[in-house]
């Protein structure tokens, strides 16, 4: 009989290699199961003993993958039917591919989310159509940002001062109908200083916070790949034209010393509520103070540069870290 290993479930070879590095650093046996472009399994068959870590992204068909998430839900059923150990389960990539199903449960566990309208149409016109209406109607006099909600990279994400600007957006080569044909618009929550807080959590337990800078847009991936193809790994942002701010320059990722929030417990809560082990949220305060949370990444990834400064090492014991060590001793446990 096969010894049992680690199945990483995912899409995106890009995104694996900091997880490869610290299984292999722990010396602990895993395979890549990569259904970016489906596969072929034995579904009448029972699967491997093992651990299994769910890693599928919203963001998947941006990359070509289209029909990865749909095939992916059938391979975590199997997996639960046979009672394998699953991190992150199929009622955690239903999350990751619906920010409605994410804000439906996060209201459950009394947790604050932003005033949102979920718009969607047989065709782009009336798609468009119904965007127009409802932005007219609940925000006609207030900021909104639009957003998809099967996202990921800041899809369809876009700020408007006012809801006639939708029609030149309409014309624009910026639009694009969401994937599941499901478009959002939200209360734009606005932060003086420009910044959204991510919290991480491994094995359902915090790990640490990050200030992420909005300075630069939307496009808010921490992982050190996206930061090579937008060059900003390195980069600080200038927010000498923020009221207050003199010419204060940061970091776009940076971890929060000893960061605290009543919000934290409630995360937890959360997270067990919904049956998802890793995860990143993120946050956004408002100029009065009051929090609210906007998104719940079940396939979450780091900022290693932010990582390598916070614990002034070039090998920290970062969120990878934490997955792979946590990983090993589900592992330990078969």
């Amino acid at each position: 009989m096969n010894q049992p290993k680690i199945y990483i479930i995912h899409e995106n070879e890009e995104w694996i290699p900091p997880l490869r590095k610290e299984l292999d650093l722990l010396g602990l046996p895993y395979e890549d199961w990569n259904l970016g472009h489906g596969g072929i399994i034995d579904l009448t068959s029972p699967p491997p003993v093992g651990v299994f870590y769910n890693r599928m992204s919203a963001s998947s068909h941006t990359r070509g993958h289209r029909y990865a998430p749909e095939y992916t839900a059938a391979v975590l059923e199997w997996l639960e039917l046979y009672d394998r150990r699953l991190v992150n389960s199929a009622n955690s990539l239903s999350l990751e591919l619906s920010k409605m199903k994410q804000y439906h449960y996060l209201k459950k566990f009394n947790i604050r989310v932003p005033q949102t309208i979920a718009v969607s149409g047989a065709s782009t016109k009336e798609i468009q159509e119904n965007l127009y209406q409802a932005a007219e109607k609940y925000f006609s006099e207030d900021q909104f940002i639009t957003k998809h909600n099967r996202a990921g990279k800041g899809l369809g994400v876009k700020l408007f001062d006012h809801y006639e600007e939708l029609t030149d957006y309409f014309e624009s080569e910026e639009y694009d109908d969401p994937v599941d044909g499901v478009f959002l618009l939200q209360q734009y929550i606005y932060n003086p200083e420009q910044y959204i807080v991510r919290a991480e959590f491994v094995g359902g337990k915090f790990v640490y916070a990050v200030r992420v800078s909005t300075g630069g847009g939307f496009e808010l991936c921490p992982a050190d790949v996206c930061d090579d193809v937008s060059n900003q790994s390195q980069q600080l942002f200038d927010f000498s034209h923020c009221a207050g701010d003199g010419s204060k320059k940061v970091d776009k990722f940076s971890i929060i010393k000893d960061y605290q929030s009543e919000d934290i417990a409630k995360y937890i809560e959360f997270l067990r509520g919904v049956n998802v082990e890793v995860s990143g949220i993120e946050s956004i305060t408002d100029e009065n103070g009051i929090a609210y949370t906007y998104d719940v990444n079940v396939n979450t990834n780091y900022n290693g540069e932010a990582e390598k400064k916070h614990f002034n090492t070039e090998n920290p014991e970062g969120g990878m870290y934490h997955i792979a060590a946590f990983l090993g001793q589900e592992l330990k446990k078969l």
